[in-house]
């Protein structure tokens, strides 16, 4: 197979019989050269399929006007929502997105981080708040300004986006704890920061109205089926539970989908709740009860947040708390 030669900037030069630095004129500033030239030059790059060659204005500038993106997941609808925040701002602001995901490995997030760096980002928005040593170090020694993201109970490197896991978990409950429901259980899965962080508001709530929290842990990723499995568990184990709390809706609607297969009524005999308010949770009957997070508006706001930071300007705030919505659904 022979492979096929790049266009380059000649190439469309001599086919225009223009010069090549009226071409790169062009790419970089439009309105640079005659109306008509860059009439002429368009229709060319787009005939020959021209790709611009970064890599120069990289080297030269240090700068790339792309910012990286670092999710545990590219499948997890609940990442999915703030990539596209992020693109809504990024794209609109003329600056790539270069996406990376870690599955939730520290090791595998500092291989990620150092090639995203050696591309030259200009920024980047990290999804945890937990990194190892050399990251820490790579960061320092990049010197780009970083957002962290999900999280707000705390500062992270420099800015950190999201809501408090911790408030978030245990106002569920509570909820759940006041509609009549004393035998909670919480259902984990991959046992991440933020599900523990989670579980640690679960655990409050319980302890607050004197109650004992009992947690189904597990560092399988979450499913439906998942959800099916642990409510399996939990009523070999609790007997006499009458509510759930999952870490996430996944895991909340295999266990309702279970309760439904096994005749179990939602919520009169057992009441359960989710968290991120997926739409699949709002299609279904009886509507899951969720803690809705503001995913879309976290991607946004930490993409303006980042470009601020890269022109210049000061940062306001070191944690931007975007809250959330405790909704009670049909299923509590």
């Amino acid at each position: 197979m022979i492979k096929r030669k790049r266009p380059t900037l000649q190439d469309i030069a001599t086919h225009l019989g223009i010069t090549k630095m009226t071409i790169s004129r062009y790419l970089r500033h439009p309105d640079s050269v005659a109306p008509e030239t860059q009439a002429k030059i368009a229709q060319a790059i787009e005939h020959f399929g021209y790709i611009p060659n970064r890599a120069p204005d990289i080297l030269s500038n240090a700068k790339s006007r792309a910012i990286g993106v670092l999710v545990p997941s590219l499948t997890n609808q609940v990442f999915a929502d703030v990539i596209k925040g992020i693109e809504l701002v990024s794209d609109k602001a003329g600056y790539q997105t270069m996406l990376a995901h870690y599955g939730y490995s520290m090791e595998k997030e500092e291989q990620r981080i150092e090639s995203l760096l050696s591309y030259h980002v200009d920024g980047l928005i990290l999804s945890e708040n937990q990194h190892s040593e050399r990251t820490l170090k790579m960061l320092e020694v990049a010197n780009i300004p970083v957002v962290e993201i999900m999280e707000c109970s705390e500062v992270g490197i420099k800015q950190a986006i999201g809501f408090d896991n911790i408030a978030a978990a245990q106002a569920m409950v509570e909820t759940m704890i006041h509609r009549g429901h004393k035998n909670v259980v919480y259902f984990s899965a991959r046992m991440d920061k933020r599900t523990c962080l989670k579980m640690q508001g679960y655990e409050q709530a319980m302890k607050k109205h004197g109650l004992q929290p009992y947690s189904l842990t597990t560092e399988q990723p979450s499913s439906f089926s998942l959800g099916a499995q642990q409510l399996h568990d939990a009523l070999q184990q609790r007997p006499n539970l009458d509510g759930i709390f999952c870490t996430n809706d996944d895991l909340a609607i295999g266990a309702l989908f279970e309760c439904q297969r096994r005749g179990i009524k939602v919520p009169k005999q057992i009441a359960i709740a989710g968290f991120h308010g997926h739409d699949v949770g709002q299609s279904m009957t009886p509507q899951l009860a969720t803690v809705i997070t503001p995913r879309l508006e976290i991607g946004k706001i930490a993409t303006q947040e980042l470009l601020n930071r890269i022109h210049g300007m000061p940062q306001q705030s070191a944690i931007i708390n975007l809250g959330y919505q405790i909704h009670l659904g049909e299923s509590i």
